[in-house]
């Protein structure tokens, strides 16, 4: 069922807007550029991803609306994990990709499904579209989603009102995609590549260079791809077919957003930061210290906040990023492990999804 809780309060003004530029040169020292497959900045032999860090029992309650038993019916016990969210602005739609972690390694029975519901009544889901695995992302298309199922080699399309409306196989773990029907990109994360697609058919894979190949994003009109193994963001040269130049990016990066300012915003989870970066020449120009396991990000381009979960703290926060550095001017307490964010840019409500079966939550700053 769904409860209905106290509201946050905003911690600060807003702060004056800047020009990113300035940003001072003082925060590049250390930072080296990656260039091909060598790794002068590589600090471990066997380097491994970061992933969210652990989130500790709740002791305050959760802001905003919490919506406990989102993907209830999946499970016979509790609410299933919420493992990716996204708002679809043309349908005015909430989309929640969750999963029964509770449930065996059988594809046809993970409990794994894409629920669409109306965005000024979550609580009221209006199609559940079983899928064969665990969505990572979800990405708007037009008044439908793209899903990528890592665990199952492929892209699924969905609608809410036709279900799963077309697939595409993309093989080596497809973690991340942006772009659209014609042309999209896709981080192929066990092939070290980004495929690029035309018309859903591959016409080519880029990645030399790369251990891993997380998220990919296009920061105004340049490709950049997150690899969470090397903790880098690169440039990704589609006329060349080849990676660009990348710079390193914290000591464990997770998430990265663009912004309208052609910047690249990544959360740098294992040394507590919020980075950003321009892509064109791809510059670090700010970093910001955020304690507390940051992780998931989500960017407001109409009021130029980012959103950004902290799961050591069970807490979601919000800086004004259009200055010289992030200004916090918000900060809730969220369901017990928010590994989920994403926010309505019509009016400015911020969801946070639990992947410890606490359902979503829906915050009105």
């Amino acid at each position: 069922m769904h409860i209905t809780v106290r509201s946050g309060v905003r911690r600060r003004p807003y702060g004056s807007t800047v020009a990113a530029v300035l940003a001072s040169a003082a925060l590049l020292a250390g930072c080296g550029v990656l260039e091909g497959s060598g790794d002068e900045l590589q600090v471990v032999e066997d380097p491994e991803p970061a992933t969210a860090p652990p989130s500790p029992e709740r002791t305050a309650t959760p802001q905003g609306t919490v919506i406990g038993d989102i993907g209830a019916e999946l499970t016979d016990t509790a609410a299933a994990d919420v493992t990716a969210l996204a708002v679809e602005a043309s349908t005015r739609s909430l989309v929640v990709a969750v999963t029964d972690s509770s449930d065996g390694d059988d594809a046809g029975d993970t409990g794994a499904a894409v629920l669409f519901s109306p965005l000024d009544d979550p609580t009221a889901v209006h199609a559940e579209i079983p899928v064969p695995g665990a969505v990572e992302q979800l990405v708007p298309d037009n008044g439908s989603v793209v899903a990528t199922l890592p665990g199952e080699d492929e892209l699924i399309h969905l609608s809410p009102e036709q279900g799963i409306v077309g697939r595409t196989d993309v093989t080596g773990s497809p973690a991340g995609v942006t772009g659209g029907a014609d042309t999209r990109l896709v981080a192929v994360r066990e092939r070290a590549e980004v495929d690029v697609l035309e018309h859903e058919q591959r016409s080519a894979s880029i990645g030399d260079g790369l251990s891993s190949a997380d998220r990919v994003l296009l920061a105004g009109d340049t490709p950049i791809v997150l690899d969470r193994v090397r903790s880098a963001v690169f440039q990704v040269n589609l006329d060349d077919g080849d990676i660009g130049p990348g710079l390193r990016a914290g000591q464990g990066a997770t998430h990265a957003v663009a912004d309208r300012f052609g910047r690249v915003l990544v959360t740098d989870t294992r040394t507590d930061g919020l980075l950003a970066f321009d892509a064109e020449p791809l510059m670090l120009v700010q970093r910001y210290p955020v304690h507390g396991g940051i992780y998931a990000i989500a960017y407001d381009a109409e009021r130029d906040i980012a959103w950004v979960t902290l799961t050591e703290r069970n807490e979601v926060v919000g800086f004004d990023v259009a200055g010289g550095e992030p200004d916090e001017i918000h900060r809730f307490d969220s369901v017990r492990q928010p590994n989920s964010v994403t926010v309505d840019e019509q009016d400015g409500r911020v969801v946070v999804g639990s992947a410890a079966g606490e359902g979503i939550q829906v915050i009105e700053p």
